[in-house]
């Protein structure tokens, strides 16, 4: 599990909880921000999701826990939302009854691509409670899963699986974001450490993780961040080539404001004296993705997580793709009363104000990890307004879709809300923002990373469904899903 970070101790904070509806009524820390507390009109969406459920489900006939599993209860969340903040998802009353309704509003399945997920290690469930909790995967499940597919051949892969309880590190990861979600593709992360090889998830971990999925499902479903932590000089561009020649790494995560330790400060992406040697170093390697935390601020010095020093060294290295997870995001709170004022959103505004004066630059990718989470559930116009301003400062084209998941559970949830997210005509005329359109979604949600990454999206489309995990998330959903309403980050309260 991950290390702890300072405010973990605080009295007022605690770890994972069970939300009564999909959707989740408060904000929930990725480990890399306090969480601010539950929102008035959080609360009053919790209320109304609550008295709607409710009644819906007598109407049908159903348990609330029952009606909550059908497409209903998600239908349920978003009518709540839209009462109390307006109307800003695409949903009917008649899909809180007709799970036809719903599917038609949903339409086409989208190809999503995660570029920031996390998973829970084998140290989260000491206990094995989960195996009495309906809905869990227990270890002694997932190990009964890997024998069945071992034992009916369907992965000549696990023919020699020692299955084990050190094999299953990743036991939550894979029913939450594989089987009760729409995800196809994630890309692994860690928060920071002291040193790279001691980060919550060391690159060791990530590589065998990614392996590990890529195994059982027969496919490529998985890919595996490295760490680069050039302060650390000589040292870390040794093991940079490490992790690219032994692990086979597919991006670098970098954190400018986390120092390792022995430093007292963090470092900048465009300080020719500390980074360019590790950005050489990834042109050099052949690994030319870097998937920079910037925004969220973490460290001793908040300012090295602002987005600027990434104008620079998107320049200078122009066959280096940069991508910006969280958007540059300053955080949650106070957010609405500085826009209120300002009409800015602290760090994504000024950084998307930047972009727009250097027009060449076409190596920066923003990522919306934790950022569309936390926002879309507090603030919907706030969203509504960042989602505008960084598609009209990077283009459609240069968004990035990423859930931050299993922190926030099953990515479901989050994918539900900006399939029917929508930016208000009034803002679009006013701002001219583009509309969401079904393209823009497309692009958001997994062609972009795609493009990045190497990947066919239309043959993966075509070839997932019937890897291993494609047939078994279709007979889970047939006998019918158990979604666990958890998260597993950190909430106020």
């Amino acid at each position: 599990m991950a290390r702890p970070t300072p405010f973990h101790n605080d009295s007022a904070m605690r770890q994972g909880k069970v939300f009564s509806t999909p959707i989740p009524t408060q904000i929930i820390s990725n480990e890399e921000f306090t969480p601010i507390r539950q929102t008035a009109d959080q609360v009053r969406v919790e209320q109304a999701a609550a008295a709607l459920v409710g009644r819906t489900a007598a109407r049908r006939g159903l348990t609330r826990r029952d009606f909550l599993k059908t497409t209903g209860g998600m239908a349920g969340a978003l009518l709540a939302m839209n009462a109390v903040f307006g109307r800003f998802f695409n949903v009917g009353e008649v899909e809180l009854f007709e799970p036809a309704a719903f599917a038609e509003q949903q339409g086409v399945p989208y190809f999503i691509f995660d570029v920031q997920t996390h998973y829970v290690g084998s140290q989260y469930d000491p206990a094995d409670a989960e195996s009495k909790r309906k809905g869990a995967v227990s270890k002694q499940a997932l190990l009964s899963l890997r024998r069945f597919i071992r034992e009916a051949g369907l992965n000549p892969k696990l023919r020699d699986d020692r299955g084990t309880i050190d094999d299953l590190s990743w036991k939550n990861f894979v029913k939450e974001v594989f089987l009760d979600s729409e995800t196809a593709i994630g890309l692994i992360s860690t928060p920071p450490g002291p040193y790279p090889q001691e980060a919550v998830v060391p690159p060791k971990e990530m590589a065998h993780i990614r392996d590990e999925i890529n195994r059982v499902a027969g496919s490529r479903r998985m890919l595996a961040h490295g760490l680069a932590t050039p302060q650390l000089g000589a040292a870390d561009l040794d093991f940079m080539a490490m992790q690219a020649e032994t692990l086979n790494v597919d991006a670098w995560k970098c954190y400018t404001g986390s120092c390792p330790k022995g430093f007292d400060r963090g470092w900048r992406m465009d300080d020719e004296v500390i980074a360019y040697p590790m950005l050489a170093q990834a042109g050099k390697l052949q690994v030319k993705r870097v998937c920079v935390h910037k925004g969220l601020p973490l460290g001793p010095v908040p300012d090295y997580n602002h987005p600027r020093d990434l104008i620079k060294a998107a320049k200078d290295f122009p066959d280096i793709d940069f991508l910006v997870y969280h958007s540059g995001f300053r955080g949650a709170a106070s957010v609405d009363e500085v826009f209120a004022k300002t009409g800015e959103i602290p760090w994504t505004t000024e950084f998307c104000r930047m972009k727009q004066k250097e027009s060449g630059i076409s190596n920066i990718y923003m990522e919306l990890g934790s950022t569309f989470a936390q926002l879309v559930t507090t603030y919907p116009m706030v969203c509504a307004h960042l989602l505008g301003q960084i598609i009209e400062g990077f283009g459609a084209d240069h968004v990035l879709w990423g859930t931050d998941s299993i922190w926030y559970g099953t990515p479901q949830w989050q994918i539900e809300a900006f399939r029917r997210f929508q930016i208000p005509d009034q803002l679009i005329e006013t701002y001219r923002y583009q509309p969401l359109t079904r393209r823009v979604k497309e692009q958001i949600f997994g062609l972009n990373a795609a493009r990045v990454f190497g990947i066919d999206a239309a043959a993966k489309r075509n070839e997932l469904p019937m890897d291993v995990l494609g047939r078994l998330r279709m007979s889970y959903l047939e006998e019918g899903p158990e979604p666990s309403f958890r998260a597993y980050g950190w909430v106020a309260g």
